[in-house]
């Protein structure tokens, strides 16, 4: 039996492609090693090595040129970083990836940055992990006959972008057939590019130049949720009866605060400046405030009766804890409106357009579109977020792939109640937004309504990778759950 390892690396340069190779050599088990070019070039580095050709690293001709080149029991894919193997580590991804039985493996690492060497561990794969930016680090093993069967099975498609993604699913469906592994021992180091911090990659997603990717990610996992039950169609959602219940205020912005004495008061004054036709609220859900924060609150509602203080008696309260005392207070009105204690609603007329919004289509949730900006209002990259992703026919399953669905939120306060809120300070909105796509219709804004100001006191401005990975895990557990939902939800409808 063939044992080998056949190795892909994309070309980056000479120097950093011949290291990689150098390092793959010294290695028994591999067998043939491949250089990866895209376009018209043949770059030197790969001495010993076959030059291949592919469209881009996301394409379809790629994994159908891995499919028929590999001889081996397994390929080595490597993604265009400079990594440092450490001592037997191929062989033990190998060993483990055999015992176990895996169509894939990939493992815990450390990344190198401006000469420190960090730990970078990466999350496990969950039945909800569907995003396409699942991160399985730079050195991943496969099945030679995983993905001679993938390709064989998606013979006729053609991505340009999304192979890799569509594998990943595919091999999500496969777990129970061949597991996909991972392997808890830190066995190479990367040499990290991307510097940015935690707070500029997160909205990789919604940047423009990235729209034709996201196009075929979203019709790849559009297609998975179809195969495996969760597929919601637009024509299972329906419109509410806002009117059926009577309230004393038509709206409530809703502000849960800890500890915000430099962002408070412009946070309450964006809301109270507000111009509407109807009555409303500021319901701000002081969460134990030590700095100042409090005096600042108790003073703006004397000074305007609309100014509504919730102190909670509870000391376990996140931020969603906070949201469900105000939305169940008897003060709140018919709508609960989002407003976060360091941000600024861009004009004053932002709860009037949300508000028409819920009447125009009687629709259960409304999201509108922000803009990144500095203390000095000045924008700030990527600019405008305004999730043109979501479409009225699709968006309640693409919202499935991606971490967010924008701000400001608002809801019909009736059915938040009756779903409930998670009491966690993260993720939380992005689980009222999976729970109302499954059954609601959720209207969007896609005009600037909602200043989202950066600053070093904010929550994910500059994350650890362990923070990073905290998240995710808990956003790719919200996925899992709202999945399970949806085959059941399927199954009673039909």
């Amino acid at each position: 039996m063939i044992t080998g390892i056949d190795c892909f690396i994309p070309y980056i340069d000479e120097e950093t492609t011949g290291n990689i190779v150098g390092q793959l050599r010294r290695e028994q088990t591999v067998g043939q090693i491949f250089i990866l070019t895209q376009g018209d070039r043949q770059p030197q580095g790969g001495k010993g090595c076959e030059m291949l050709t592919v469209r881009s690293l996301g394409s379809s001709d790629l994994l159908q040129k891995i499919a028929e080149r590999t001889q081996g029991e397994y390929v080595l894919f490597l993604q265009p970083k400079y990594v440092e193997f450490g001592y037997r580590a191929i062989q033990r991804l190998v060993d483990v990836a055999r015992n176990v039985g895996a169509a894939m493996l990939y493992a815990d690492h450390s990344s190198e940055q401006n000469g420190k060497v960090v730990a970078a561990p990466v999350n496990d794969l969950y039945d909800g992990s569907i995003r396409n930016d699942f991160d399985f680090g730079p050195v991943q093993l496969f099945a030679a006959k995983s993905v001679k069967d993938f390709v064989r099975e998606n013979a006729g498609s053609d991505w340009r972008f999304a192979a890799w993604y569509a594998f990943q699913l595919y091999l999500l469906r496969q777990r129970n057939v061949a597991p996909v592994f991972h392997l808890q021992e830190n066995l190479y180091t990367e040499h990290e590019v991307d510097l940015r911090r935690s707070g500029e990659k997160q909205f990789d997603y919604v940047d423009p130049r990235n729209r034709e990717a996201q196009i075929e990610y979203e019709q790849v996992c559009t297609e998975h949720l179809k195969q495996i039950g969760a597929y919601i169609p637009s024509d299972a959602v329906s419109p509410i009866n806002i009117n059926n219940v009577s309230f004393a205020k038509e709206a409530s912005v809703i502000i849960p605060v800890r500890n915000r004495v430099r962002t408070i008061a412009d946070a309450v004054r964006s809301a109270l400046s507000q111009q509407a036709d109807f009555n409303f609220n500021v319901i701000v859900v002081d969460n134990h405030s030590t700095d100042g924060t409090t005096e600042i609150v108790e003073k703006l509602s004397t000074e305007d009766d609309r100014c509504i203080l919730i102190k909670p008696e509870r000391t376990d309260l996140g931020i969603g804890g906070c949201w469900s005392l105000a939305v169940n207070d008897e003060r709140c009105g018919r709508f609960a409106v989002q407003l976060d204690s360091d941000d600024l609603y861009s004009g004053t007329d932002t709860l009037q357009r949300i508000v028409n919004l819920f009447y125009a289509e009687q629709c259960a949730m409304v999201i509108g579109s922000y803009r990144m900006c500095n203390f000095q209002l000045e924008t700030l990259p990527p600019g405008i977020i305004d999730h043109k992703e979501w479409t009225e026919e699709n968006g309640r399953n693409n919202a499935l792939r991606i971490n967010g669905l924008g701000a400001p939120r608002a809801f019909f306060t009736p059915l938040l109640r009756e779903i409930g809120i998670p009491n966690t300070s993260y993720g939380e909105d992005y689980a009222l937004g999976l729970a109302f796509s499954r059954l609601y219709r959720i209207g969007r804004i896609y005009d600037e309504l909602y200043l989202c100001r950066r600053w070093e006191g904010n929550s994910d401005a500059a994350l650890t990778p362990e923070q990073v990975n905290k998240n995710n895990r808990y956003k790719d557990g919200l996925r899992t759950i709202e999945i399970r939902k949806r085959q059941q939800l399927n199954k009673e409808r039909n």
